[in-house]
């Protein structure tokens, strides 16, 4: 299986690295800002960060685009809807929406990591309408019901 990438602006794989799995481990790949110049996102506030590139995600599959760990816990920056999906069938430009969840201003650079771009596959299956569901030990105990 590949992931097609296209590059969408000429500073990609120069000014702008392209997207790499930062270790031999890593389950996502590192997505990078590809601005002309530092773009600052007041406390509270939201941007969307392109970065310069369309993807072709492969059929059978989704792309998931999250927030780099760092950033949520360092800086308090995440994404404006907690992640991004990418449909198998979705061809334009990949922007990454941040939410400035702390007091004080955050500024991307051009060419800093501001997601992750994982590669998972889905199912898609068939809707049945029923009047009763298959009754299960948890049965209908909600938020905190299994404990701490």
């Amino acid at each position: 299986m590949k992931l097609q990438i296209k590059p969408l602006s000429d500073k990609i794989g120069k000014d702008i690295p392209f997207p790499y799995y930062a270790t031999a481990g890593a389950a996502a790949l590192d997505l990078h800002a590809c601005l002309d110049e530092a773009v600052t996102i007041p406390a509270g506030g939201r941007a969307v960060i392109p970065t310069g590139l369309a993807v072709a995600i492969p059929d059978g599959c989704v792309g998931i685009v999250a927030v780099r760990s760092s950033m949520g816990i360092r800086c308090g920056v995440t994404l404006s809807n907690a992640i991004g999906v990418i449909d198998s069938d979705y061809r334009g430009p990949l922007g990454v929406g941040l939410l400035n969840t702390n007091p004080e201003p955050y500024t991307v650079l051009p060419g800093d990591r501001v997601a992750q771009l994982m590669v998972l596959p889905v199912l898609c299956p068939e809707i049945e309408v029923v009047e009763e569901l298959p009754e299960t030990a948890r049965g209908q105990g909600g938020f905190g019901s299994t404990g701490r």
